[in-house]
C-alpha cells in the first residue's frame, strides 16, 4: 500500500503489485481486492480484466465488501466475464447487505429497471433510500434521493409507506 499511495516511499506501482501479489498469493483478502484493482485499472500492469476478477473473486468470497461490488460490476458489465445481471445482483447484494452506499445505489438501479431481478419499485426505493442515508460524498447523496423521489413518483402511497419501513428496519449484515 505504500508504493501504490507513495506514503513513505516514492509511489511505485510496479512495486505496488509486486508486494500485492505475494501477499495476495497467501491468502490476504486486502492485497487480493488491490490487486484487482491493479489488474482492472492497469497500473502497474497489463490491464487485464480476467486477471481482476480471478483475485477480486478470491477476496469477495472472504466477505470483502469492496471486492463484492466490484466483483458485480464486473458481472454486470461482462468486463472479464460473461455478462450475467443475475450474478451481478449476487455480488452487488452482498456488499450492499454491509452498508456500501454505492452497492446500494447499483442494487436500487437493478431493481428499477429489473436488471438481473424482478423489477420491483418498492426494493429499488429501499436501496436508493439507503444509499441516500450511507453515502458520503454529497454529489451520490444527492444521486441516490433524486433516483429514490423518482421512484415514488411511480409508486403508490402504500408502497412509498412499505419501502420507508423496510428501510428503517434494515440493518448492515
Amino acid at each position: 500500500l505504500m508504493y501504490e499511495t507513495g506514503k513513505g516511499v516514492t509511489q511505485d506501482y510496479k512495486e505496488a503489485v509486486k508486494w500485492h501479489h505475494l501477499a495476495a498469493e497467501q491468502g490476504d483478502a486486502d492485497a487480493q481486492l488491490r490487486l484487482g484493482f491493479m489488474y482492472e485499472t492497469g497500473k502497474g500492469i497489463t490491464q487485464d480484466y480476467k486477471e481482476a476478477v480471478k483475485w477480486y473473486h478470491l477476496a469477495a468470497e472472504q466477505g470483502v465488501a469492496d471486492a463484492q461490488l466490484s466483483l458485480g460490476l464486473m458481472y454486470n458489465l461482462g468486463q472479464g466475464v460473461t455478462q450475467n445481471d443475475k450474478e451481478a445482483v449476487k455480488w452487488i447484494q452482498l456488499a450492499a447487505d454491509q452498508g456500501v452506499a454505492l452497492a446500494q445505489g447499483r442494487l436500487g438501479n437493478m431493481y428499477y429497471y429489473g436488471e438481473g431481478v424482478t423489477q420491483d419499485y418498492i426494493q429499488a426505493h429501499v436501496w436508493f433510500n439507503l444509499a441516500a442515508a450511507n453515502e458520503a460524498s454529497k454529489e451520490w447523496r444527492n444521486n441516490a434521493t433524486q433516483a429514490r423521489d423518482a421512484v415514488a413518483g411511480k409508486m403508490t402511497p402504500e408502497q412509498i409507506a412499505e419501502a420507508q419501513r423496510l428501510a428503517s428496519e434494515w440493518r448492515p449484515k
